[in-house]
């Protein structure tokens, strides 16, 4: 069940902070709206990896896709190519 609060609960900095924990997350609200999210920081820094693998992943995908569409060319070629 997740953790909502009103911003106002700010004032007790503390009492928000100590509710914050791995896997539960705190979720402030502005006039009934959602508005800022608190995450462990622990967690964070996971999802941040598991972001990046992904995006890596994503990239990998595209270059195979071009090599299997567009093929491949020689190292003279990219040599050539590259100026060097």
């Amino acid at each position: 069940m997740p953790n909502i609060m009103p911003i106002s609960e700010l004032r007790n900095y503390t009492n928000v902070v100590n509710s914050v924990k791995y896997g539960s997350r705190v979720y402030l609200t502005k006039n009934g709206h959602g508005y800022i999210a608190m995450i462990n920081m622990k967690e964070l820094d996971e999802m941040e990896k598991e972001l990046a693998l992904y995006r890596l992943k994503m990239e990998m995908e595209k270059g195979e896709k071009s090599i299997l569409e567009e093929g491949t060319i020689s190292s003279d070629d990219l040599k050539k190519e590259l100026g060097l």
